[in-house]
């Protein structure tokens, strides 16, 4: 749009020196009034002498110029509308850069900051004036009492002077501190969320990577130590331990430790080449960052940390549900050691002094870390024998734990009320246990065989008894319901049924003969995707493109049930045939 208006602009100036404007742009009369000075083009003065000699040799140009002379008003107002237009575009083009520039500069949030910061303004001299004039009002009614003595002597204007001015100085020194600890209402501050990025993704994971090196390295440490990684320095450290523990030095090593790690981080700050660990350090190679990624690389950045984060909570749930339950009495035989050794504990707090209780905590924790820990870690069978902490820590359930035992049980109850209730109301004559069994077996929309119109016999298997959940894409079919449709997928003997879950009649359903599958294959519905993709697709003589059943998150073992199950009846039809 700038290069168009520079080029009206352009055109603009070149009617000014040439004087024909008859490609002049048309306006609406209502753009301009009818009262606009029409301008006279200067001749020169050659120009007048051919003008006024008729028989001289430039008649030619005379005449020229008596036509431009002699033009219509309308002309000249059609020129200085074009200029109007330049000037209506030129007006426009600058309100859309200015509204851009409001957008950008935020100027009206900045006008609502200044407002705000204005009232605060006026609100602190409403109270300062209002302070001053109730001390102005109290200064009277006490200067009234005291004028009689007043006129006694002068002691007392000197004694209200000193006061005024030891008040001021105490004032000017602990005013601000006062100021401090006034009371002020708590402002409720939202933070804005930063959208989601794939560049801030990896930007943040190495980040938390670098920041949790030195507690990951710091931990390497202790469990070499313990491991007994570098028998020299396992044993010196040993041995000062212990020395410290049994004359009372346990803090003050800890803390002269604790300085020297600091005063080691000020010398590498400074540049000194200082590294001391008792694992050696594996340098990993850094990975530039990626500016441009494609879409497969940010969903699979997206995966993996979805993956690590999945599994970084479970984990931290784990140890926070375990240790609840541990306080909870949720298995009272663990809980009961526990209580036990606290009842220990505050009996001998109660009758022993705190330096014997010490050299024994620390005793016991030197002997554990070096010795106990690292027999029990090389004798595995020890440990889940003898080691008391460890049994308690394993044997302590988690919340869905928890829920599967209790699952379990009921499972247990039901089956054992249903066996015998089966047992007491007798089953009937000629009818054996598979046959029963699947009669009653049913979907969500009634009895399986009811439902595919198959014969009693044909049941799920058992590892699909519930069906796998996924959606049949028939490529054949051109209306978009019919293209896709969500349902249940099982695998029978003989057959592989398909239940939509959107309607009710059988004409939706799918029922398909694992002898007349001509192929089945892993599918990828989307190649864009990273991974093998989460579909199957199974082809036969009736369908001119294959059957895809996607979206199916137990992908895998789907494919290998249906594959198991198609080899097994095509072998058994070819044994029988021949």
């Amino acid at each position: 749009m700038l290069k168009r208006l520079d080029k009206i602009r352009f055109r603009g100036h070149k009617r000014d020196e040439f004087l024909d404007l008859a490609e002049s742009p048309n306006a609406s009369d209502t753009e301009c009034g009818d009262e606009i000075p029409v301008k006279i083009p200067r001749t020169s003065l050659r120009e007048n002498d051919e003008l006024r000699d008729p028989a001289g040799p430039g008649t030619i140009n005379m005449a020229s110029g008596v036509q431009d002379f002699n033009r219509t008003e309308s002309d000249r107002l059609n020129e200085i509308k074009g200029h109007l237009e330049i000037a209506l575009l030129e007006k426009h083009f600058l309100q859309e850069e200015l509204r851009k520039l409001r957008e950008e500069t935020n100027a009206e949030t900045l006008k609502q900051e200044l407002e705000k910061e204005r009232q605060r303004r006026l609100e602190l001299e409403q109270k300062v004036n209002e302070i001053l004039k109730t001390r102005t009002e109290e200064l009277p009614t006490t200067q009234q009492p005291s004028k009689p003595p007043t006129q006694v002597n002068g002691t007392d204007k000197r004694s209200q002077m000193m006061c005024s001015r030891v008040q001021k100085w105490f004032y000017d020194k602990f005013g601000e501190y006062v100021e401090d600890f006034r009371f002020q209402p708590e402002e409720n501050t939202v933070e804005t969320e930063e959208p989601l990025s794939a560049r801030r993704l990896t930007e943040n994971m190495r980040r938390l990577k670098r920041g949790a090196k030195p507690v990951t390295n710091f931990v390497k440490n202790l469990s070499a130590l313990s491991d007994w990684y570098s028998v020299y320095t396992s044993a010196i450290a040993f041995i000062i331990y212990m020395n410290a523990v049994w004359h009372g030095w346990a803090i003050p090593m800890f803390l002269f430790l604790a300085i020297l790690r600091l005063s080691l981080n000020y010398l590498i700050a400074r540049g000194w080449r200082i590294q001391w660990s008792i694992v050696p350090e594996v340098s990993e190679p850094i990975e530039p960052p990626k500016e441009d990624l494609t879409v497969s690389e940010k969903f699979q950045l997206v995966l993996d940390v979805a993956q690590k984060a999945q599994n970084l909570f479970g984990k931290m749930a784990d140890i926070l549900e375990k240790i609840k339950n541990l306080f909870m009495w949720v298995q009272p035989e663990t809980t009961q050691k526990l209580y036990i050794v606290l009842w220990a504990a505050f009996i001998a707090s109660c009758f022993f002094p705190y330096r014997i209780i010490g050299l024994a905590m620390g005793l016991y924790a030197g002997i554990k870390f070096f010795l106990i820990d690292f027999i029990f870690k090389r004798c595995p069978r020890l440990r889940a024998k003898y080691d008391t902490p460890y049994i308690i820590w394993t044997n302590l359930p988690t919340d869905p734990q928890l829920k599967e035992r209790s699952n379990a049980t009921v499972s247990r109850r039901v089956q054992t009320a249903s066996s015998r209730s089966y047992v007491g109301s007798g089953a009937p004559t000629g009818v054996n246990k598979d046959e029963d069994s699947s009669r009653f077996h049913t979907t969500k929309r009634g009895n399986f065989h009811e439902v595919f119109n198959l014969s009693e016999n044909e049941r799920p298997l058992a590892v699909c008894e519930n069906g796998w959940r996924c959606c049949l894409i028939n490529r054949d079919k051109k209306m978009p319901t019919d293209y896709i449709r969500n349902g249940v997928l099982y695998v029978t003997e003989n057959y592989l049924c398909f239940e939509s879950s959107k309607s009710g009649s059988s004409k939706r359903n799918k029922v398909i003969k694992l002898t007349e599958i001509t192929d089945i294959q892993k599918y990828k519905v989307l190649s864009v995707l990273p991974g093998s993709g989460m579909g199957i697709s199974v082809s036969t003589p009736s369908t001119q493109k294959p059957l895809v059943f996607g979206a199916m998150v137990h992908r895998d073992e789907a494919f290998e049930t249906i594959f198991n199950q198609y080899m097994k009846i095509t072998s058994a039809a070819s044994n029988s045939e021949s």
